[in-house]
């Protein structure tokens, strides 16, 4: 067994620590990386989405 088999107590709650931090907040880095993406329109959002998607009360 090597020690990285046997993590120390205070690595293992740091584990939990980190699991249970993503469980509520998701996690903070995402599987990819915008340049392993495809230009997606999600990637494009310009004025008109934003036109589309604004909220009535910030009609005017």
């Amino acid at each position: 067994m090597t020690e990285s088999d046997n993590p120390s107590p205070a690595e293992r709650a740091a584990a939990v620590r980190r699991a249970e931090l993503d469980r509520i907040f998701g996690e903070v880095l995402p599987e990819t990386t915008r340049d392993e993406r495809g230009d997606g329109e999600d990637e494009r959002r310009g004025d008109d989405w934003y036109q589309r998607n604004r909220p009535p009360h910030h009609e005017g």
